[in-house]
């Protein structure tokens, strides 16, 4: 087809002009953005797809994998849909569809149902149906089963797990269900999935033991991993977590169980995560929560090239291209380990964590629970006697279940329902909105290791100022201060 009919076919929808010329130009920036179905040939196919441009008529740009499943569309055999990063849009967006994506990931389909989805998003199931379909061309369940039919691509090409492990790892209630969704997503048995594609070796636990797992987990590049992993290895609490120029290792609880967890940089831009599972039921929430860890799915292109606009900040991200938001694994200990580190050192915050950790949890290894905090002794909790009293009152409002928080939370909900405690202010509230929702939109402007840095750099240094001037950053403002901090040296 000719540029001028191509040009006559796209001109009426400027968002399918640009999605399809990202696919004619076979750009894997946009591999997991959106999914292109071809509706001639029957499959749908990651933007950087190799086989013959279709014509723009036998094309319909789908923001799921689900939505092109509910046309009757099954994934590429050539250029393996599921294999790349997932969409940026579900930490960009505040939307209940974004809101909705992250907790299907994290397993909340297949543990609470579709009710307990809704639940959790404050709406019915049939309202929740409605929005979904609307934003994303497909229903609760259906997201919920392409994740885990794509959960179970990743564990057959990358595992020597068993088919009925793998089937209950990608949270099927059944090896039956598991077999049908496989054959109507890939056209094909999980046998044959498995067998035409390569596999790495993993090591078998004797039955009744944790189960080993090692998968590759990709990035969208540019990636910056040495970043996180020198964060990781300045913010190691002892006895918790171990971590070195390439790598980080702990322990985090799941719902089923406890994992013990490696990351290990595979390269310039994927992460091989190892992990031993009490129940292999965890993974695909472990997945989720360790992409969420490590920003894996941000466009780091797309926000490299917005915040290089302005002249200050460009020789920073050409000096550090592709920075990562580090993430939360346990939302209860991220918020913990945050009020116990403001106005001290890394050092000290770290010895403190250290040090509670061994005296109050039941669990070696792991950070106390909050009802372990809550029930603690006087004076095991040290430090500022207001500081301390709002570290209990937070641990008691989550134990007696009047505090909740989770990935699916509206931002501004998330922020109001801490800086409603005692001891918790704005500056704390946006750091775990960065930390745990992955906001990517927070500038933290009354920090004073920013304000320093921005001064130094000849930007605003005062408060006020620097939120001003910072609004040409939005919606990236969370990657420009980390950008700050990082010419800071934090």
């Amino acid at each position: 087809m000719s540029t001028e009919s191509i040009a006559s076919v796209t001109s009426s929808d400027p968002r399918f002009a640009e999605r399809y010329r990202a696919m004619s130009s076979r750009d894997s920036r946009f591999d997991g953005q959106f999914i292109t179905g071809v509706h001639s040939t029957g499959i749908y196919c990651r933007p950087s797809c190799p086989a013959m441009t279709p014509k723009p008529s036998n094309v319909t740009f789908y923001r799921t994998a689900a939505a092109a499943h509910q046309a009757g569309l099954r994934a590429c055999k050539r250029c393996l849909p599921d294999a790349v990063p997932g969409s940026p849009e579900w930490n960009i967006h505040d939307d209940v569809a974004s809101r909705a994506m992250r907790l299907i990931a994290d397993g909340t389909v297949d543990r609470d149902g579709v009710t307990g989805l809704a639940k959790r998003l404050g709406y019915t199931s049939r309202h929740l149906g409605r929005v979904l379909v609307n934003e994303l061309g497909a229903g609760a369940l259906a997201l919920s089963r392409a994740h885990r039919a794509q959960t179970a691509h990743t564990l057959l090409s990358g595992t020597d797990l068993s088919i009925a492990d793998i089937a209950f790892a990608s949270g099927f209630s059944s090896i039956r269900q598991f077999n049908e969704t496989v054959q109507a997503v890939y056209e094909t048995t999980p046998t044959g999935l498995r067998a035409r594609t390569a596999r790495s070796t993993t090591t078998r636990s004797p039955e009744g033991s944790t189960t080993p797992i090692t998968l590759r987990l990709p990035a969208r590049p540019p990636f910056d991993g040495v970043g996180l992993m020198a964060f990781f290895t300045a913010h190691a609490v002892k006895g918790i977590e171990t971590a070195d120029a390439s790598s980080f290792a702990r322990a985090v609880r799941l719902p089923g169980g406890v994992a013990e967890i490696e990351l290990r940089l595979d390269g310039p831009q994927a992460i091989t995560c190892t992990a031993r599972l009490e129940n292999i039921a965890d993974l695909s929430p472990l997945v989720s929560r360790v992409r969420r860890l490590l920003d894996l799915d941000a466009d780091s292109a797309a926000i490299d090239a917005s915040l290089s606009a302005d002249v200050t900040l460009a020789p920073l991200i050409a000096a550090r291209p592709g920075i990562r938001l580090p993430g939360s694994l346990d939302i209860e200990e991220t918020l913990f380990r945050t009020m116990i580190g403001q106005q001290v050192s890394v050092a000290a915050a770290t010895t403190v964590v250290g040090r509670l950790a061994s005296e109050l949890s039941a669990t070696p290894g792991l950070f106390p629970t909050a009802v372990e905090i809550a029930e603690s002794a006087p004076g095991v909790v040290r430090g500022p006697a207001t500081r301390v009293a709002a570290i209990l009152a937070v641990a008691r409002a989550i134990a007696q279940g009047s505090l909740t928080l989770d990935v699916g939370l509206p931002a501004e909900e998330f922020s109001a329902r801490l800086t409603a405690l005692p001891g918790i202010g704005p500056w704390t509230a946006g750091y775990l909105a960065m930390r745990v929702l992955g906001n990517p939109d927070v500038l933290l402007a009354s920090d004073l290791v920013m304000l320093a840095s921005a001064s130094r750099l000849g930007l605003p240094s005062t408060a006020r100022s620097l939120a001003a001037h910072g609004a040409r950053w939005a919606p990236w403002r969370s990657y420009a201060g980390l950008h700050l901090w990082s010419a800071a040296g934090r």
